[in-house]
């Protein structure tokens, strides 16, 4: 199957992580997410790792050259030779220009970008009903996954992440930051969209649907 380069777009709460983990199963594709990449190069003490710790622990934003970097650095190991699923970068148009750039540096371009679209009601209501049990981690939702008998949902905690006010914040950034990549990558026929508002399997099966659409056509 062709090499299958992808970057994961859509607001927080609208599933990447889970759609992330089914891709990575279904094809092979490492899901480079660029929080998790930043901690464990960090906790490595690689010379990316240390250049990026000082702006973290200084509560600065890490440069887009050196989250580049890194990046690059990851997908020259042996299971990203056949592609990779990029998930938390890039969130504005000028990194997304610098990393074409260095992508084609290194002969790979971009075969899609996959919207996960979510109004923002909805991604409000999912993670403002999340709630977590302090003494097992367990975590239920108030709607679509209440608590058992047994569980007090009073002794039940809500992260600072879910808080409504917080929720909707975190999507004004998106809306402000993130949301003009759309345009971008349709621009450059490179989006593909999908409704997030359907079911974690239904979303799951048309993603899958057009990747393997899209490797065969990357083939012929």
């Amino acid at each position: 199957m062709a090499e299958l380069d992808l970057i994961l777009l859509g607001p927080p709460g609208a599933g990447k992580g889970t759609q992330g983990s089914q891709l990575t199963a279904d094809f092979g594709l490492p899901h480079v997410a660029t929080g998790d990449m930043l901690r464990a190069a960090r906790e490595a003490g690689t010379e990316l790792g240390r250049i990026a710790s000082r702006y973290m622990e200084a509560g600065e934003l890490v440069p887009d050259d050196v989250i580049i970097a890194m990046i690059l650095e990851r997908l020259a190991d042996d299971d990203a030779a056949d592609g990779f699923l990029l998930d938390g970068f890039p969130r504005t148009t000028q990194q997304a220009d610098a990393l074409a750039a260095q992508l084609a540096e290194h002969g790979r371009r971009l075969t899609a970008a996959l919207l996960i679209d979510v109004p923002d009601e909805v991604v409000i209501r999912r993670l403002s009903g999340r709630r977590i049990d302090p003494a097992t981690g367990r975590i239920y939702h108030l709607d679509f996954d209440p608590p058992p008998r047994g569980v007090d949902p009073a002794a039940l905690v809500q992260r600072d992440d879910d808080r409504e006010d917080t929720v909707r914040r975190r999507l004004a950034v998106y809306h402000e930051q993130t949301e003009p990549l759309i345009a971008y990558y349709d621009e450059r026929a490179l989006l593909a969209r999908f409704d997030g508002t359907l079911s974690p399997e239904e979303v799951h099966g048309h993603i899958r649907s057009t990747l393997v659409t899209l490797a065969l056509e990357e083939d012929a």
